[in-house]
């Protein structure tokens, strides 16, 4: 899981205000299993994956909230 922006474990969603917003998602394929506690911070992550990452990706979408 880990902490999110929302200062909680686990994945929060977006949450945009008003309009359209873009939010970016990375992607990771490790050689190892990573141990780390669930909620590990995302420096934690990504020191945790320094020298296992084999192959990565990003995905960006739009998301507008429907409504007001």
């Amino acid at each position: 899981m880990g902490k999110n922006s929302f200062g909680k474990t686990g994945y929060g969603g977006p949450c945009p205000p008003k309009g359209s917003h873009r939010y970016f998602f990375k992607f990771y394929a490790l050689d190892a299993e990573l141990d780390l506690q669930a909620d590990a911070t995302k420096n934690a992550l990504e020191q945790a994956m320094r020298g296992h990452i084999i192959a990565e990706g990003e995905l960006m979408g739009k998301y507008q909230k429907s409504g007001s």
